[in-house]
């Protein structure tokens, strides 16, 4: 019978990194915000004991955390009971030389409607205030801090790099 080593598996990037050429971390830091910059939309994977839910949605990068404006859905099932969150912010596959995208793992929490927090994203997406007021409840506001970034770009090995980078600082 076939056994997986899944350690095995999950290790390949841990090990891979120790002979890998990293870039100064100002210069990922800056190569990661201009990524994040230039998308606006992600994968959002939250999870609950009853299953994993991963969210196409658009997103708002202030201040050093994402922000998502949501009227619901089951991804608030896996908020309720883990605050622990998966992003995935990625180009679309052009071939295996050519791959770019960035994951992260953060730290959610649901900002309270109308706070001063709430108030200040709904200016930076310009969404009027009578617009939200007139919906039949306000929307849902989710903030997730980052904790861990990997930056995976295919276009880094011919600068020197290792295709994967990863940073646990805030940028």
């Amino acid at each position: 019978m076939f056994k997986f080593d899944y350690d095995a598996a999950a290790a390949h990037w841990v090990e891979k990194d120790k002979a890998s050429v990293h870039m100064e971390e100002t210069a990922l830091k800056e190569r990661i915000s201009n990524f994040i910059e230039n998308h606006n939309t992600c994968a959002l994977a939250t999870a609950s004991a009853e299953g994993v839910r991963n969210t196409p949605i658009e997103y708002n990068f202030v201040e050093d955390c994402f922000y998502f404006f949501s009227e619901g859905g089951l991804k608030f099932k896996g908020l309720k009971e883990n605050k622990n969150v998966g992003l995935a912010i990625f180009e679309p596959y052009g071939g295996f030389g050519q791959l770019k995208s960035l994951q992260v793992e953060g730290t959610a929490e649901m900002v309270e409607p109308f706070s001063a927090e709430y108030l200040k994203i709904m200016e930076y997406k310009k969404i009027p205030m009578e617009a939200m007021k007139k919906l039949p409840q306000p929307m849902k506001l989710i903030k997730v801090t980052p904790v861990s970034f990997d930056y995976l770009d295919s276009d880094l090995k011919k600068e020197g790099f290792g295709s994967r980078q990863h940073t646990s600082q805030m940028i």
